[in-house]
């Protein structure tokens, strides 16, 4: 997509402080960050939002998750905790039309959010 804000970041037209990458995968600091560690999570493949999920694309939600568990055991939280939200249309908080899950850690996170 070509006016996709995190297409251009994976394009490295816009950028980013990249976290972890890997070929399906790219991690990158929040620019709003909510918590002492808020990453963003997306495939490099453009997908607008959950709802958008085929059976020919849904792997990349898995292989999202796995460079979460990469990423927490690299970064060194993966034993105290992480939280990721996925969130999904304008009333699910969606602000960038590509899928991308926020990866949050280094406090204590309350429930319910928002």
């Amino acid at each position: 997509m070509s006016d996709c804000l995190f297409c251009k970041i994976v394009a490295g037209k816009i950028p980013a402080k990249i976290r972890y990458e890997n070929d399906d995968v790219l991690i990158f600091d929040d620019i709003e960050g909510q918590a002492p560690l808020h990453c963003l999570v997306i495939p490099k493949k453009h997908i607008a939002t959950l709802n958008d999920l085929t059976l020919d694309n849904h792997q990349l939600i898995a292989k999202m998750y796995l460079a979460v568990k990469e990423f927490a055991k690299q970064e060194g939280i993966a034993e105290q905790g992480y939280r990721t939200v996925i969130n999904c249309g304008e009333q699910g908080g969606q602000t960038v039309y590509h899928i991308h899950l926020h990866l949050l850690s280094g406090r204590n996170l309350q429930w319910p959010p928002g």
